[in-house]
């Protein structure tokens, strides 16, 4: 007998290939595309096989409702993202849609009505790969988005008015007031915690405020051959120096903190020219957002006073700033409780990624369960997850429904 997990993990298995990929050999599912239709028609008979009635709305979003006892009370909504990176897993987005897709056929199996509606909803282009806007799904239903936002076009100049969607009506997305009862999303790690603490899932905190910053160090560009060490102003140097202290940093503060340069460029980048001027990015997570501002101003002061002890220039700008998004402390007490139910030993954890959860906490409680991922891989072919957790997940998710549920009739 096959498993709700393993039904959850074999139908993102199926969306893995062609035709629900864009790209030959690899996983690659933009938004709005042929690949992204055919895995949402797919999606919809799934959802309808659970006993959902389907819709589209105005920004392509897929959603599928299982009525409750009280059709005027407001909705459970179940989501994450339909869409994925180039070269990606299969996992990162779709398992989440499909175990709230499991979580209803339970229910309907057992001919068993909430008190409160149930909508699985599988947002587009949550990580930003097709066009500029990352959320941008999530954003419309949440009522984040303006319509000047709505002026994007992709790599290849299609705009997304083009694209399939009716602009004018595009912000009709918007869940209207008193409609939506929380948001719930299950999502696998991305990250190793969960495997190093050698559990099938937890209970997620919040998404980590994040800092970006752009960086330019210059210097002298000069001859790699006459100009003696003493005499340099090595740019490339001294970036390799902030590096390692932001990293020193970041690993001092020995807590959920982290800091990541993940791009550099060296100019001229000739191999016999000293650099003259090396850009990068600084990306500052921490699920307290103030901890995440010590440690920038602490990036700062430290990069500074480099800049200064070997005669570079410094232009440090701030590019990005996403406050952090905590989780419904009610929400995560009955996570807890639904993962012990399950047998299993609550755990919380902060999320280092971003996610739809934390656009639709603007509009509603939120609650996320991780999922354990091999090795922490994602974003990645290599993405994998075992059945046996997704069915333990599964098992907290309809636990947590079940407590929302008593809570909901309580009050």
């Amino acid at each position: 007998m096959v498993t709700g997990g393993a039904r959850a993990v074999a139908r993102c298995d199926a969306l893995g290939v062609a035709p629900y990929s864009d790209m030959e050999g690899g996983l690659y599912r933009a938004y709005l595309t042929p690949a992204y239709a055919a895995a949402q028609d797919s999606l919809a008979t799934w959802m309808e096989e659970a006993g959902m009635t389907v819709r589209r709305d105005a920004a392509a979003n897929l959603i599928g409702r299982y009525e409750g006892s009280d059709a005027g009370a407001p909705a459970l909504l179940i989501g994450s993202h339909l869409d994925s990176v180039r070269d990606a897993g299969r996992y990162d987005g779709p398992l989440g849609i499909m175990l709230g897709v499991e979580a209803v056929a339970a229910l309907h199996r057992a001919g068993r009505r909430m008190p409160f509606g149930i909508e699985v909803i599988a947002f587009g282009d949550e990580e930003g790969s097709r066009f500029p806007a990352a959320m941008l799904t999530s954003r419309a239903v949440a009522g984040t988005l303006s319509l000047d936002a709505l002026d994007l076009r992709d790599g290849d100049g299609v705009a997304l008015h083009d694209a399939g969607v009716d602009i004018d009506a595009y912000l009709s997305a918007v869940r209207a007031p008193g409609t939506t009862l929380a948001y719930l999303e299950a999502h696998i790690e991305q990250g190793p915690v969960l495997e190093a603490q050698d559990l099938a899932i937890g209970t997620v905190t919040g998404i980590a405020a994040q800092l970006r910053f752009a960086a330019i160090v210059t210097g002298q560009a000069n001859h790699a051959g006459t100009t003696t060490m003493g005499l340099r102003r090595d740019a490339m140097a001294g970036a390799a120096q902030m590096m390692l202290e932001i990293e020193r940093i970041a690993c001092d503060d020995a807590y959920d903190l982290v800091a990541t340069v993940g791009r550099v460029e060296a100019l001229p980048g000739a191999a016999n020219v000293i650099p003259g001027e090396v850009r990068f990015t600084i990306d500052v997570r921490s699920g307290d957002e103030a901890r995440r501002n010590r440690a920038a101003q602490a990036i700062r002061a430290a990069l500074d006073d480099i800049a200064a002890a070997r005669g570079l220039g410094l232009s440090l700008a701030q590019v990005h700033d996403l406050p952090a998004s905590p989780c419904d402390p009610a929400l995560m007490a009955l996570m807890d409780a639904a993962i012990a139910d399950a047998g299993q030993s609550p755990f919380r954890l902060v999320s280092g990624a971003g996610h739809d959860a934390m656009v639709m906490a603007a509009l509603c409680p939120t609650a996320m369960i991780f999922i354990r991922c091999k090795d922490g891989i994602s974003h990645n072919p290599a993405e994998h997850v075992d059945p046996a957790d997704v069915d333990i997940a599964l098992q907290a998710i309809t636990g947590f429904i079940e407590k929302l549920g008593e809570t909901f009739a309580a009050a």
